[in-house]
């Protein structure tokens, strides 16, 4: 078990757009396993890979809480292809941003392609939690936070808030 370290803000890796993985390849299994470790250590719902500094387009999602109960699923290069006019608000956290939520409205549902760790290519439509977190770990793909949806205002200050406390640990 590997866990590794996550990227907080305001590391500018956090808006790198992730690089497509070509091929499963023992690398890329290592690093979805690691990612699980990591993201059920936090604890979290869902991973992106740049959020431990890999800008490769894999996401780790399981909306599961219990660890008994445990259903992970590895999202390589995932993309949203259709979504929902219906819309629904979430207070969104995000580890990358650790004890701050705010409310983001996103499509209730999508649609989401991707390829597994077989290599096949699979699409499975989401909602809820589920379609919240793949909408939310796509965007770190992209180099987008939750807090991109916030009005400026809110993001200025937690970016401010963030920025202080690593200058504050860097000293």
């Amino acid at each position: 078990m590997t866990i590794r370290p996550l990227v907080i803000l305001p590391d500018p890796v956090l808006r790198q757009t992730s690089e497509p993985v070509s091929a499963i390849t023992p690398e890329i299994e290592a690093l979805a396993k690691d990612m699980l470790d990591t993201m059920y250590d936090a604890p979290g719902v869902g991973l992106a890979a740049i959020q431990i500094g890999v800008a490769k387009r894999v996401v780790t999602i399981d909306t599961n809480k219990e660890e008994d109960a445990r259903d992970p699923t590895v999202f390589i290069n995932p993309e949203i292809v259709w979504s929902s006019e219906e819309l629904r608000i979430y207070d969104e956290g995000c580890l990358s941003i650790p004890e701050y939520y705010g409310e983001v409205e996103r499509p209730d549902r999508v649609r989401v392609r991707y390829m597994d760790l077989k290599g096949d290519t699979v699409e499975k439509e989401a909602d809820g939690l589920l379609a919240t977190c793949l909408q939310h770990e796509i965007d770190h793909l992209n180099g987008v936070l939750f807090i991109d949806h916030l009005s400026k205002l809110k993001r200025d200050r937690v970016i401010k808030k963030f920025a202080k406390a690593a200058k504050r640990d860097a000293a």
